[in-house]
């Protein structure tokens, strides 16, 4: 409910961008963020920084190629998320961040309950991660093309 209160604590008009994580936001989650990997070279990237440009692509829904100058490169963020994403820190940050919001509202970790709608169940069979890249399926032979050349008889 949007009380006075509420109201004050998502205001989001002191950030830069209404997408940058807040000092709190950013305290819940900065331990499930892995460590820079072993054996290579430090991190020189602020990675609250590039939080904070996956939130804005993801929040306004801009081109990687529009992310504003003032945050990290676009390759660097593009590839945070993707390997976020492969070793599945996006899952786990997900849980983490679930398991907080099912605490402060006084509930159990796990609904005891659910409802599942037939037409949801029915539109999930279809997806995957593997059906977003369509322009690397195999385009298709058109039946029409096919039919014409049996068509025409030779004299």
């Amino acid at each position: 409910m949007w009380t006075t209160e509420n109201r004050c604590r998502y205001n989001r008009s002191h950030l830069r961008y209404e997408s940058d994580l807040t000092d709190e936001e950013w305290a819940s989650i900065e331990p499930e963020i892995p460590p820079a990997k072993h054996g290579g070279n430090k991190r020189t990237v602020d990675i609250r920084e590039v939080v904070n440009g996956i939130m804005y692509v993801l929040s306004t829904g801009c081109q990687w190629r529009a992310i504003p100058k003032d945050l990290p490169a676009k390759s660097t963020v593009h590839g945070y998320l993707e390997r976020w994403r492969d070793d599945r820190t996006l899952d786990h940050l997900h849980h983490v961040l679930y398991v907080k919001c099912r605490e402060n509202m006084e509930r159990q970790v796990s609904p005891t309950a659910a409802v599942i709608d037939s037409q949801s169940v029915r539109g999930a069979e279809k997806g995957g991660p593997r059906s977003i890249h369509t322009a690397t399926t195999r385009a298709r032979r058109s039946r029409v093309r096919n039919d014409i050349s049996w068509s025409i008889r030779k004299a």
